[in-house]
């Protein structure tokens, strides 16, 4: 292969890896699964926003690539050498396209619909790995240049923006942010789309609606990110939570052939997923994000033909009939023969009489890169004596003049790491308090001071510290399971031989529960939300995999 003849607004990257042109062999072997098409010059092959968008081999011609933005359009990419290809992450997830796709000059185009794509990646390996690089790099490109079809307006100061910047970052969504405090020309912008300062923050998406402070269940409307999913469809298995049990589940259940959809009430990733570094996950020596461990398992569940649908919350089982039905915030019930659990669980909230009130203004859940710029160079305080406290406060020691760490506990060994306990107690820059906690919180529009007491003399110290992490404790979100599973007195599901000493009045099976089978025949649960499980992302990912074995040996049952 060559590196085609291309234009682009972003970075130098390597042309033969993002803009590859395949040979001869290559072209006869897709012209086999698709047809060839006749374009004419100025013919819009697809827009922002259009699912189920085909795949384009040139022959001849010239395809130009361009973003819609608030002065008409910005060129990306222009394709012009015979073998070159369209797409990037869309192709795979079938969410909503990015770009315009206009002919530059008329020729022929080899045309694939998305199934056909799809049907060719899965079985020819040297072509799945040609396009799923050049996917991922042109992915990667669109990120770091700003180059979606989103434009964020917003303010640093508003925990609305936050929730939607994290949104879009969680979801490895392209989007231009535009900060209205620093920006000179954001007035011009607020009045040309007549937009109130209450109305902050505003969403313009694929350059022509306008979203005023939206949901993020109106902004993945708006994006297209569930609109390929057909909710009436019986699945074979449905995963509800997407951190690393449920995207192992996943990633296991597509590969092998089941019908899969995973539901995730708001990212990719869960609780690892905003864990800036973790050290300790098999096969990555110098550590790696949570938010790209996660990423790389969305991106092989979905070539696999596994749905995620985000921005969804599962608000009650349908337990009393087969299939079973799990009921959607939305409305929406959807059929599946077998259920895997991988809701995790979520950091418990300190009885702070005013903690709501400054939640994103201040006071976060989750210690990212964005959350890092909004802090800069501040102290901050870091509650919490887990791993994901430990990774926290060792990943805003790089940024913060300070970090003050916060452990309910007399030690961190009970809870952490041995290797992130070194790190923090070699760290200048971090400061552990034990038998300490926040007794309350002060500011008007934002956080500005923190008062803390010694739980062993009672004293209290109140600092001017705007920036407080919160990663406590954690505790399962099964509410909606309520009537149909076993739970334990905390609220975790029971599992396998933990259900033995009620065995008799809850399973209605001659044989026994499976190793991850809960109290409910053909629904697994895996990762946090498991009664006695490991709190580790290594054992989350393993519990994942054997639930899929799991649900087929259900299956055979049915």
């Amino acid at each position: 292969m060559s590196s085609q003849t291309v234009s682009y607004t972003y970075p130098a990257v390597d042309h033969s890896h993002a803009f590859p042109v395949l040979t001869p062999v290559q072209i006869e072997r897709i012209r086999l699964v698709g047809h060839v098409r006749k374009v004419q010059v100025g013919e819009i092959l697809f827009e922002p926003g259009d699912i189920n968008v085909p795949f384009f081999v040139l022959l001849s011609g010239a395809l130009e690539i361009v973003q819609l933005d608030l002065d008409g359009e910005r060129p990306i990419a222009t394709h012009e050498t015979p073998g070159a290809f369209t797409g990037e992450m869309t192709m795979i997830s079938n969410r909503g396209a990015l770009v315009r796709g206009r002919v530059a000059a008329s020729g022929e185009f080899i045309e694939l619909s998305s199934p056909q794509f799809l049907t060719l990646i899965a079985r020819d390996a040297e072509l799945n790995e040609i396009f799923m690089r050049a996917f991922i790099m042109r992915r990667i490109l669109l990120l770091s240049s700003g180059l979606g079809n989103i434009i964020l307006l917003g303010s640093r100061h508003s925990s609305q923006t936050l929730r939607l910047r994290e949104f879009l970052s969680r979801n490895g969504h392209p989007h231009q942010y535009i900060d209205l405090d620093v920006d000179k020309g954001s007035q011009d912008l607020l009045d040309r789309f007549h937009v109130k300062v209450e109305e902050i923050p505003v969403v313009i998406c694929n350059g022509r609606t306008v979203l005023r402070n939206p949901t993020t269940q109106a902004l993945a409307k708006c994006l297209g990110l569930n609109a390929a999913i057909e909710p009436t469809q019986v699945r074979d298995v449905i995963i509800i939570g997407a951190g690393p049990a449920g995207l192992a589940a996943a990633v296991y259940a597509a590969s092998e052939g089941l019908d899969s959809l995973v539901i995730e009430t708001e990212s990719p990733g869960g609780q690892a997923g905003s864990s800036s570094k973790i050290e300790n996950y098999l096969g990555f020596p110098t550590g790696v994000s949570g938010l790209e461990l996660t990423a790389r398992a969305q991106t092989q569940a979905q070539k696999f033909g596994a749905k995620i649908m985000v921005a969804a919350s599962v608000t009650r089982l349908n337990c009393d009939q087969r299939p079973y039905e799990v009921l959607l915030d939305g409305g929406q019930n959807i059929p599946t023969r077998t259920i895997v659990i991988a809701s995790g669980a979520h950091y418990n909230k300190p009885a702070i009489e005013n903690l709501r009130q400054f939640e994103g203004m201040g006071v976060y859940y989750g210690a990212t890169f964005i959350e890092s710029q909004v802090c800069g160079d501040e102290e901050v305080i870091v509650v919490g004596g887990g791993n994901s406290a430990g990774q926290a406060a060792v990943f805003l020691s790089r940024t913060a003049r300070k970090v003050h760490m916060l452990v309910r506990s007399n030690e961190l060994s009970d809870t952490m790491s041995r290797y992130l306990i070194r790190r923090i107690e070699e760290n200048p820059v971090i400061d552990v308090r034990y038998c300490t906690e926040i007794v309350k919180l002060d500011g008007e529009t934002h956080l500005e001071s923190v008062t803390r007491r010694d739980k062993n003399t009672g004293k209290t110290e109140t600092n001017p510290i705007r920036h407080v992490f919160i990663m406590a404790g954690a505790s399962p979100r099964t509410k909606w399971l309520s009537g149909c599973l076993s739970l334990d007195e905390k609220g975790f599901i029971l599992t396998g031989r933990d259900l033995d000493p009620m065995l008799k009045e809850v399973w209605k099976l001659e044989r026994r529960p499976q190793m991850l089978e809960t109290s409910l025949p053909g629904v697994f649960a895996v990762g946090d939300v498991r009664a006695n499980s490991v709190k580790r992302v290594a054992s989350a990912v393993g519990e994942g995999a054997i639930a899929v074995s799991l649900v087929h040996r259900t299956l055979a049952e049915l």
